[in-house]
């Protein structure tokens, strides 16, 4: 295996690890909500994506808005600090989604095409 597939793999199993923690943590910030719920929940963020609707650029910074960990890690921040579990929920379920993405090759977006990410391109030697 070359040195690039090999870091391929071990920022997957980066994204996995973060995916698996922030899933733990949201078993403990559940809100009461069941489980089918949360399942729906998880990939809520996707939504982001009808900004593509209206074009390019304004798709990849909905895109991008909701599927960035520094969001993510803002609302947990903010939750823990004023003791808001809503927003401690919120930011756990952004943190893995975005990390599930990422571990499926999918990054944050530029704005010139919808398969172009901060992970290569979609599709080309994934």
């Amino acid at each position: 295996m070359n040195h690039e597939k090999t870091m391929a793999v071990v920022i997957k199993i980066e994204e996995a690890a973060i995916t698996a923690v922030a899933i733990y943590f949201l078993t403990k910030y559940h809100l009461g909500l069941s489980v089918w719920l949360w399942v729906l929940l998880f990939f809520a963020p996707d939504l982001s994506m009808l900004g593509y609707l209206v074009n390019s650029r304004i798709g990849a910074f909905t895109y991008n808005l909701f599927h960035h960990r520094a969001v993510a890690i803002g609302l947990l921040a903010t939750g823990f600090l004023m003791h808001m579990d809503i927003l401690i929920s919120i930011g756990l379920l952004l943190a893995a989604h975005s990390s599930f993405d990422r571990m499926l090759g999918y990054g944050l977006k530029f704005t010139d095409n919808f398969k172009h990410t901060s992970s290569g391109w979609i599709g080309k030697g994934q």
